[in-house]
């Protein structure tokens, strides 16, 4: 079974260190912070304008670890509205692959690294959404 693995929450929740937990340094770890962090320095410089091109980046480097048929694949975004994972589900669906939505909560009161304000990480509460189906 191929499973696809979104972990969703909001900054600070530990949503990429999850991730790696998770994937045990094997199956692939995708994120949009990736595109704005800097490999060498692992410095995050985030840019509003670029952040079109680093959601595209995300889909498509987790269309191709589909396409090369990689059995797990985790992402860790915030995923705080239903339409920023809506392109992730197409893709399980045109690969086949199960998804699964975990939301990843800051029970450990460990402070987010982008430097978001506690102000706008409010707003982005308010819009969070947990879907019951």
């Amino acid at each position: 079974m191929s499973v696809l693995i979104l972990l969703r929450g909001l900054p600070g929740a530990g949503k990429s260190t999850l991730a790696t937990i998770l994937s045990e340094n094997k199956w692939p770890v995708f994120s949009v912070d990736s595109y704005f962090t800097d490999p060498v320095t692992n410095k995050y410089d985030f840019q509003f304008e670029k952040n079109h091109l680093a959601y595209k980046q995300c889909q498509d480097n987790t269309e191709q670890a589909m396409s090369s048929a990689i059995e797990k694949i985790f992402i860790d975004n915030t995923f705080t509205l239903e339409w920023e994972m809506e392109p992730y589900f197409k893709l399980a669906s045109k690969y086949t692959y199960q998804v699964f939505v975990v939301t990843v909560e800051n029970r450990h009161k460990s402070k987010n690294t982008h430097n978001i304000s506690e102000e706008q990480l409010k707003k982005m509460a308010e819009k969070y959404k947990v879907i019951l189906l």
